[in-house]
């Protein structure tokens, strides 16, 4: 059976609290493993969840503040002293270029796995096509430069029971429907509907841009930063951010089935409180405001009736 589903490593912003590791997140989408935003304690915080190094197939970086990669290092080297078997791609701001190669070999060991890098460029673009999805970077808007990553499910075909049997299409024949398109004079279109690919992004450090917009459009699960509240909304924007009542307008206004808060400021001492923010702004789908080591899982494909 296959698992989509967001493990959370760590939710702290700059300052790593008693109950808040630096950010980390693992998405498992069917068999394979994307590691966004390793920071400082990842390897760790990967122990506690059940994350074995053998589960990441790429490593996505949104930009290079501490809290979103001082973790690379150690992840890196436990690829490589795992052994992985297979070949794991590292994408990451192009203009961080330095800091990854100091990052990726900031001390010495032995290095056994193949680690491709595919940075991300200008404003963005697909980084990686695979059977299962695409993964594309989206600029965003802080200090640094910053990408937001999205990954969506090539759209697929749901076969209808009742067109079927209408059309005496079974057994066998469907198979063959379903590889040629046409059986018999009837079409795949007559018996079948299309089955929409479910879409997830992660949204780090960032004030309100286009690229925000773009990335959360139709997901089924957005993971996005609420570092401040929304009565610190001007900090907020001095410092690049967004508040938990922008990120609710945001999943709201793009129709996300499910919005993950996360990225929290050790100044506040009720997380609970970013939550009361996002619906406040009008947000009443699935709302998770993340703490450290949960698992919040894709919500289930939409069934027609």
């Amino acid at each position: 059976m296959s698992v989509r589903e967001l493990v959370v490593l760590g939710t702290a912003s700059q300052v790593p609290t008693r109950r808040r590791n630096h950010n980390g997140y693992l998405l498992r989408w069917d068999g394979q493993g994307i590691l966004f935003d390793p920071g400082e304690g990842t390897q760790r915080q990967m122990l506690h969840a059940g994350v074995a190094a053998h589960d990441i197939d790429r490593i996505c970086v949104t930009h290079f503040h501490g809290d979103h990669s001082l973790g690379l290092a150690g992840v890196i080297q436990r690829i490589n002293l795992d052994q992985v078997p297979h070949p794991v791609t590292a994408h990451y701001p192009a203009s961080g270029q330095h800091f990854f190669d100091r990052l990726r070999y900031s001390t010495a060991y032995r290095e056994s796995v193949s680690l491709a890098q595919a940075p991300a460029t200008g404003d963005g673009g697909v980084l990686a096509r695979t059977p299962a999805y695409e993964l594309e970077a989206v600029r965003l808007s802080h200090p640094v430069e910053s990408y937001g990553y999205r990954l969506t499910e090539p759209d697929g075909r749901r076969m209808l029971p009742a067109k079927l049997a209408e059309h005496r299409v079974s057994g066998p024949g469907i198979g063959r429907l379903q590889r040629e398109g046409v059986l018999d004079g009837v079409t795949l279109d007559q018996v079948s509907e299309v089955r929409r690919g479910q879409r997830f992004a992660f949204v780090m450090d960032t004030r309100l841009c286009d690229g925000v917009h773009r990335l959360a459009d139709g997901c089924d699960l957005l993971a996005i930063e609420s570092t401040f509240l929304d009565e610190d909304a001007r900090l907020a924007a001095d410092h690049g951010h967004l508040t938990a009542g922008q990120a609710g307008r945001i999943a709201r206004d793009a129709g996300v089935r499910h919005l993950v808060l996360t990225h929290f400021s050790q100044r506040y001492p009720d997380p609970a409180e970013f939550g009361r923010q996002a619906r406040a702004a009008g947000f009443d789908g699935g709302l998770t405001v993340a703490d450290d080591l949960m698992r919040v899982p894709v919500p289930t494909r939409h069934t027609t009736t």
